[in-house]
């Protein structure tokens, strides 16, 4: 009810994000006699769900982390669309998810409704562990062949369906019968839920009396707002030849923010070394020790679920589910991060927080062939182009420390779709802001970042992150050649064909035939931006082994290369 899953397993590891959410929450704010947040977490799922990989690394993970609340009821009915039952009987899944850490419990007849329910309440009792119901059912129950394989396959047709109702004893009109007595079953809900808001709304109320400031933190959370001062701290860079990787600066902005923001909560698969995502001294999302899960401290220490770090282990697929499950949650504004070339994994997970709107930010590091040694495995090339591509979903690379502290302003400030911070492992130049746009132009997705001196540009030279730096150099050589350059940072496509149109013919003037854009991945999509006439200079083919300077010198990002390709535009624009 709570989240669109659609592929198999995502849902399954939603609920797990989901349980997360709860326990951390509960942990940082319930106080002795303010059980506010109390509730559990329940999904259902299918063969095809558990099969996937997705739900195997959310199951381990929820294993590891003993959330007791969590309950998964496994539809068990030996029946995949393909292969039938052989697929399903040769696993014993039970036995797979007791060795996850899991509570397991089997109901040999899914119409055994009081079976059921004793197994829930079995689930309820166990606070340690997750707990899966296998619930043996049979599709098509009641049809005049009890085929399961064709009605799993498509629908029983009008006449199999009345044939179903006379085996059943069920009424054969209306086609669509709902029961008096299951109507009135599902109405008391509608009772039942507004009585347990009225009573919700009075707890607050008394927790409000008892913890004032906790209460007004939790409703911001809650509403998913942005508190007043939650960017305060949010440091400027100064300018700096040398610079810094926007993944340090990027790691310099979250702390600064985290403090004041107790919604941001995350982590990595894993990486958060690299990734520079740990948020420091807010501690780590970690299960309690065995043998006491119903022990927690008050005060958010020791074991306590109240961290705001949560370590996902090498499990990029189930991280992005995860937080998926958190955003749909509520109360946080969650975090997952690692190499860009790992969002490959995460794809799926990734087009439903775009399809839901969910506010999520992913941090993705070591963006390029510029990571080096680590080879065409883990340089990113079509990355970039593969992310833009989906619908709803805001891609920035920001060009240096400054315009990534803006990219945090603009992944927070956006609340109906997810981000994407893509950002470098190598220092960039942090460029002076007394000689170029202020960083603050990141906002419009692209800007005009230097413009050519004394008169209309005849050239365009254009990228994004680490490439701008690039640009600039370049572009300053240009005009010491007389040559008339605009450089134009474009950290993110998306929030550029936002603006007007007024806009955009501002930055990149139908008059200017001559561009080139520079960029650090396939060139796939550019032609909008470069036109008919002119260039890119990008990369269309996989990666190299071999120190990032050579990589860079060999794939032709140079100063040289650029302004060589720049001017080529130049004589075939005389020439037009």
């Amino acid at each position: 009810m709570e989240t669109t899953t659609g592929p198999l397993g995502q849902g399954f590891a939603n609920a797990v994000g989901m349980a997360i959410a709860e326990a951390q929450l509960a942990a940082r704010y319930n106080r002795p006699g303010h059980a506010l947040i109390d509730h559990h977490t329940y999904a259902i799922a299918s063969d095809g769900d558990l099969m996937e990989g997705v739900a195997s690394e959310a199951a381990s993970l929820a294993g590891h982390l003993k959330l007791g609340k969590l309950t998964c009821l496994y539809d068990d009915n030996y029946v995949t669309l393909a292969a039938g039952t052989d697929i399903t009987f040769s696993e014993n899944r039970a036995l797979r998810f007791e060795a996850y850490g899991w509570h397991t419990v089997s109901v040999a007849d899914g119409n055994d409704i009081k079976a059921i329910d004793a197994a829930l309440a079995a689930a309820r009792a166990e606070t340690a562990r997750p707990s899966l119901i296998l619930v043996r059912t049979h599709i098509g129950y009641g049809s005049p062949e009890q085929d399961s394989f064709k009605a799993h396959g498509s629908p029983l047709g009008v006449d199999d369906v009345r044939k179903t109702k006379q085996n059943l004893g069920w009424p054969t009109e209306p086609d669509f019968l709902i029961p008096d007595k299951a109507l009135a079953h599902f109405r008391e809900a509608v009772e039942r839920g507004t009585q347990d808001e009225a009573a919700w709304n009075l707890q607050l109320i008394a927790y409000a009396k008892a913890f004032p400031d906790m209460a007004k933190e939790l409703q911001y959370c809650l509403r998913c707002e942005l508190p007043p001062g939650w960017d305060a701290d949010i440091p400027v860079f100064d300018a700096d030849a040398k610079g810094l990787a926007t993944r340090d600066a990027s790691g310099l902005v979250m702390n600064a923010i985290a403090p004041k923001l107790p919604a941001l909560t995350g982590g990595s698969a894993d990486l958060d070394p690299s990734t520079k995502t740990a948020l420091k001294g807010l501690g780590d999302f970690n299960p309690p020790p065995a043998q006491n899960a119903d022990e927690q401290s008050s005060d958010g220490g020791g074991w306590s679920y109240a961290g705001r770090n949560l370590h996902f282990g090498v499990r990029e697929h189930a991280m992005a589910a995860i937080v998926n499950g958190l955003a749909a949650h509520g109360g946080f504004i969650p975090y997952g991060s690692t190499f860009l070339i790992f969002s490959d994994y995460m794809r799926p997970s990734i087009r439903l927080a775009a399809l839901m709107g969910l506010h999520i930010v992913h941090v993705f590091t070591h963006d390029s062939i510029a990571l080096g040694e680590d080879g065409p495995t883990h340089q990113p090339v079509e990355q970039l182009a593969s992310l833009r591509a989906i619908p709803n979903l805001i891609v920035i690379r920001p060009g240096d420390a400054n315009e990534t502290a803006v990219a945090w302003r603009v992944a927070l400030e956006t609340r109906d779709r997810p981000v994407m911070l893509v950002l470098t492992r190598q220092d960039l130049p942090t460029l002076d802001r007394s000689r170029y746009a202020p960083a603050d132009g990141l906002r419009r997705g692209a800007y005009v970042l230097s413009d050519a001196h004394g008169g209309k540009p005849e050239l365009i030279l254009l990228a994004s992150g680490s490439e701008v730096g690039l640009i600039v150099a370049a572009a300053e050589r240009l005009q010491q050649q007389g040559i008339k350059v605009r450089c134009v940072s474009m950290p993110s496509w998306e929030l550029f064909e936002a603006q007007s149109r007024e806009y955009r013919d501002s930055v990149l003037p139908p008059s200017i035939p001559a561009r080139l854009a520079v960029e650090l991945g396939v060139s796939q999509g550019w032609d909008r931006y470069i036109g008919a006439r002119g260039d890119m200079l990008g990369v269309d083919r996989f990666g190299a082994s071999a120190p990032a300077a050579v990589v860079l010198r060999e794939y032709g990002f140079t100063v040289d290369n650029v302004c060589a390709r720049a001017k080529a535009l130049l004589v075939v624009d005389a020439n037009a």
